[in-house]
């Protein structure tokens, strides 16, 4: 029922057409025919009614039908009819709605149209067109002029069938650029979304990182001391004391940084920024020295001021190598940690590992799925971390494993300045 309710303008038009042909043709003056000409003109106007209906949502089938009765009109010298005038209709059709072959069609089919005109249309059937629409006095003053009104006849046509046709064919581009336009404003909200969710996505792996850090550098700490204390004398409890204070301390830091982490991807709705990161490097190292392992420390050249980014980069690129170095090196060996303000920020972590290995060779992201998990080579979430910050921001990442003497080594260059 709605397909045919979409009809129902199209039919109305059509119905309009046929009620006008049937009216002119009752109204003709039969005084250029011999036999009675109506049945075969009402044939002409149901056949432009049809093609009138059929413009808009079937525009081909209307040209086709137009050419069909233009044709029979042409081989049996059927008189012109004003009603003819509809087939404009049927022109704008076709430029507005038809496919790139209608239109094709129908451009070239206007031209040859005032062909056929000159030579083939009688000048009865044009002057009777002419009496049956009242005008008498030009068909007497075109009557002078001999075989000129041919001319007259094929350029009016063409205008008559001309002017639709451009007009049809200028609303189609002006459709075509309105739904450019709107394509255009769909894809580019389709794309803002896009960068939307990918920076939604970017700071989800961001946080998990950042926990990943946090969390990860103080249970290590954390698990440290405790295994520490179990070697403690029953009796000294002063050190056991102390051990527990500083797990105490650990956990309740890494509390307050895990705080600190969720508070900065929030809006805090209060207007409150929240309170800075930790970045102090120095901080790191005494927190795993109070763990019980021994850190040698060197720093090469004068620190120089880092934007506060850039300044958490390495933070939190420490923190992770201090990590690793915990839960993969000897307790019994020192971890050495150096500075290096050389420029660029170097920092240098290297501990010492058990025996094992016959090279030295870099770990490269992603692990071969099928070699050994060592945890001390392996290129974990942690290591892939390090070096996702340190791109962001221009740095780099190197991590290495000797054999002589065993050690796991990872360097970080942090540039001072960022980026652009």
């Amino acid at each position: 029922m709605r397909h045919w309710q979409r009809w129902w303008p199209d039919v109305a038009a059509g119905l309009l057409v046929l009620l006008v042909g049937v009216l002119e043709v009752f109204n003709i003056d039969p005084y250029y025919y011999v036999d009675d000409p109506r049945p075969g003109l009402l044939l002409i106007v149901v056949g432009i009614a049809l093609a009138v209906s059929l413009s808009r949502r079937l525009p081909a089938a209307a040209l086709a039908v137009v050419w069909v009765v233009c044709a029979l009109q042409v081989v049996t010298g059927t008189q012109l009819l004003m009603v003819e005038l509809a087939i404009a209709a049927v022109a704008f059709g076709t430029a507005r709605w038809g496919s790139l072959g209608t239109v094709w069609l129908s451009a070239l089919s206007i031209p040859l149209a005032a062909v056929i005109t000159v030579y083939w249309i009688d000048s009865s059937v044009f002057y009777a067109a002419l009496d049956t629409a009242g005008f008498r006095e030009l068909i007497r003053q075109t009557s002078r002029f001999g075989d000129r009104w041919q001319v007259t006849a094929a350029v009016a046509g063409m205008a008559v069938l001309g002017v639709p046709w451009l007009a049809g064919l200028a609303l189609r581009f002006s459709a075509r650029a309105d739904q450019s336009r709107a394509s255009q404003v769909v894809a580019e909200a389709e794309r803002d979304q896009a960068e939307e969710i990918a920076r939604l996505r970017e700071e989800q792996a961001q946080l998990a990182r950042d926990v990943h850090d946090v969390v990860g550098h103080s249970l290590a700490v954390i698990l440290a001391q405790a295994e520490s204390a179990q070697y403690l004398e029953d009796a000294d409890t002063q050190r056991l004391k102390q051990t527990m204070a500083n797990i105490a301390t650990s956990a309740r830091s890494s509390l307050d940084d895990v705080r600190q982490v969720l508070a900065s991807t929030a809006v805090n709705t209060s207007g409150v920024a929240p309170r800075a990161r930790p970045t102090d490097l120095d901080s790191l190292v005494d927190g795993v020295r109070a763990s019980g392992h021994e850190v040698v420390t060197t720093e090469v050249g004068a620190p120089q001021p880092m934007p506060p980014e850039l300044e958490v980069v390495a933070f939190r690129v420490l923190q992770e190598m201090l990590t690793n170095a915990i839960k993969h090196g000897r307790r019994d060996r020192p971890v050495l940690v150096e500075r290096h303000w050389e420029g660029d920020l170097r920092i240098e972590v290297r501990n010492t590992l058990g025996p094992g290995g016959d090279e030295t060779r870099p770990i490269a992201l992603p692990v071969d799925p099928a070699a050994p998990t060592d945890p001390a080579a392996a290129g974990g979430q942690g290591i892939d971390g390090m070096r996702r910050r340190l791109d962001a921001v221009g740095g780099r990442l190197d991590v290495r494993r000797r054999t002589d003497p065993p050690t796991f080594t990872a360097t970080a260059w942090v540039p001072v300045r960022t980026r652009r």
